[in-house]
C-alpha cells in the first residue's frame, strides 16, 4: 500500500461532494489503482454515514473485490472503531469475501465476534473459519478461553454460535 496525501485529499473531496455519480465513478476507479492508505477509512466513514443504498452497494462491491494483502490491516482498523452495527457486520462480510488471509487478525474477530450483534458474530465466525488452518495452538487456546470466559457468550442469543466456533477452534 502507498502513501499519498495527494490521493486521499482528492477522494475525501469527492466524497463531500453531493454527487453520487462522481462518487460512484471514483470508487469504481480505485479498484484499478494501487491502493492508498486511509482510502478505505474514508469509504468506511461514507458509508457509515450515508442512506443512499446504491453508494453503500458500490463500497461493499469495492470492499468484498479487495485482492491486495496489505490491505487487511487497514479493514480490521476500520473494524475496531465504533461504527454502526451494519457497517461493522459489511466489513467482516469483506473480510471472507475478498478471500484475503485476516488469520493474524483473528483474535481481533473473536472480539467482535463477542460484542457484536447476531449477524455480525456470523460473519466473525465465517472469517474464523476460513482461517483456522492457519492458527497455531496457542491462538486457538487463547481465543476459546476469551470465549468460554466471557459472561455474555455462553448465555444469550449467540450461545450456539459460540458452541460451534469453539468447536471449530478445537478441531
Amino acid at each position: 500500500m502507498i502513501k499519498s496525501e495527494k490521493r486521499f485529499k482528492e477522494l475525501d473531496e469527492i466524497l463531500n461532494k453531493d454527487n453520487n455519480i462522481v462518487i460512484t465513478e471514483a470508487i469504481d476507479l480505485l479498484r484499478h489503482k494501487k491502493p492508498f492508505e486511509g482510502a478505505i477509512g474514508l469509504l468506511i466513514a461514507f458509508y457509515d454515514k450515508t442512506e443512499d443504498f446504491s453508494i453503500k452497494k458500490t463500497i461493499t462491491g469495492f470492499m468484498n473485490d479487495l485482492k491486495d494483502q496489505t490491505v487487511c490491516k487497514e479493514v480490521i482498523e476500520e473494524i475496531r472503531k465504533h461504527w454502526k452495527s451494519d457497517t461493522i457486520s459489511m466489513l467482516v462480510s469483506s473480510c471472507w469475501q475478498s478471500g484475503l488471509n485476516y488469520s493474524d487478525f483473528s483474535l481481533d474477530l473473536a472480539k467482535v465476534f463477542l460484542k457484536g450483534d447476531y449477524i455480525t458474530a456470523i460473519e466473525c465466525l465465517t472469517v474464523i473459519e476460513e482461517s483456522v488452518n492457519e492458527l497455531n495452538t496457542a491462538r486457538k487456546d487463547e481465543m476459546i478461553k476469551m470465549l468460554k470466559e466471557n459472561p455474555d457468550s455462553l448465555i444469550n442469543e449467540k450461545k450456539a454460535l459460540t458452541l460451534e466456533l469453539i468447536s471449530i477452534l478445537e478441531r
